[in-house]
């Protein structure tokens, strides 16, 4: 008997997790007034950096005190902007649940060659941070975008510390509360929730990592495009929209139009019930099917915008072949693009749901979803 497709696609079938879909209002007519072709150091080029540093920080509610920068790199280069800046001055502890937390490990333990403890969980779980020594400098990924598996709050994170909180909140920044005082240094790429465009990220430091700045200076070289600081001052110029090198202002501008629709949808509160409705969807339909289940083990943890999925149907005869094949049928059938699970991470599928997906494209892939899972088992 034939397997009958589904009658309802979703209207957007983008659910990449970076780049992520543009907000749904997204024409290329809104970045008409974008300063083409004018110096990012003119006044207009300068006033529109500056707009949006500060509507970063309105809508995400980051504390008067902290700086914003816009740097290279997305937010890779902000995280190794932060290790290679701040890490060195005393032990540092590595918190690793999945591939780029592991990258970072890499990076610190391998290259910078940094006194360090190595802390990490499998795919799905996150560590325990009862365990984490926050006396030591730890670096560690809020949302583990390859796992689906984040930091549920900062409760963990003690308010009185003597070392450094360093957070990678790529896939976590405009989905999820992240809590301010809990962190020295935060990183995200506007590519991921907001659906910018990539190669630009965002660093913010709190007092206590300026002040590290200003009283540290690491032993190895620094690469320019990651220096704040000249003669032991924070360069301050960097965090009210004076970039250390060139950034496209096509791509700031559209960054500009998607905190604009984030405040009409009801900004950081609005962008969060969005993910998260999004995100329940999928929850839902995992615990209604027994042969699909979230990767993140627990759902206090479960991500609300990289949700990554598990086949678990014991028919299944090569996990990563019949998970490719299933992200291939829902590509070719045009409902589903880019959701394979990453390279490193186990067998399966990863969904966005991040704030600029629409509900109703969730909800129409799932049944999509049941129509592949069905259609490859029967092809087996």
């Amino acid at each position: 008997m034939a397997i009958q497709a589904p009658a309802t696609r979703p209207a957007n079938p983008r659910f990449s997790s970076g780049p992520c879909a543009k907000i749904p209002t997204f024409s290329l007519d809104l970045l008409s007034d974008a300063p083409l072709g004018r110096s990012h150091r003119a006044a207009v080029g300068k006033a529109k950096l500056l707009a949006a540093i500060e509507t970063t920080r309105d809508i995400l509610g980051i504390p008067a005190d902290y700086k914003i920068g816009i740097v290279p790199g997305s937010d890779t280069g902000a995280v190794e902007m932060a290790m290679w800046s701040l890490l060195g001055a005393r032990k540092a502890t590595m918190v690793a649940w999945e591939s780029f937390g592991a990258g970072w490990v890499t990076d610190v333990v391998k290259q910078l060659k940094i006194d360090a403890d190595v802390m990490t969980a499998e795919y799905g779980d996150i560590v325990d941070f009862d365990k984490v020594d926050f006396n030591t400098d730890v670096v560690f990924t809020w949302n583990g975008t390859t796992s689906g598996a984040r930091v549920p709050n900062g409760d963990k994170i003690p308010a009185a510390r003597d070392g450094l909180t360093i957070c990678d909140a790529t896939s976590a920044a405009f989905a999820m509360d992240l809590p301010w005082d809990k962190l020295d240094v935060t990183t995200f790429s506007w590519q991921k929730v907001l659906g910018g465009e990539a190669a630009h990220g965002i660093i913010v430091l709190s007092p206590r990592a300026v002040e590290r700045l200003e009283s540290y200076t690491p032993a190895w070289p620094m690469p320019k495009i990651f220096r704040m600081t000249k003669g032991g001052k924070l360069i301050d110029g960097i965090f009210k929209g004076e970039t250390i090198n060139t950034p496209s202002m096509l791509a700031v501008e559209d960054y500009l139009v998607a905190l604009e629709w984030a405040k009409s949808v009801g900004g950081l509160e609005g962008l969060i019930a969005r993910a998260t409705a999004n995100a329940k969807v999928i929850w839902d339909f995992c615990d209604a099917k027994p042969w699909i289940a979230n990767l993140a083990n627990d759902p206090a943890t479960a991500s609300n915008t990289s949700v990554c999925l598990k086949f678990t149907d014991d028919r299944i005869q090569d996990g990563a072949a019949f998970a490719k094949a299933v992200a291939k049928r829902l590509e070719v059938e045009g409902v589903a693009l880019d959701i394979g699970a990453y390279r490193d991470a186990p067998a399966g599928l990863r969904i966005w749901c991040g704030g600029t997906v629409e509900t109703a494209d969730v909800a129409a892939l799932m049944p999509w979803l049941e129509y592949a899972f069905e259609a490859e088992i029967a092809a087996q």
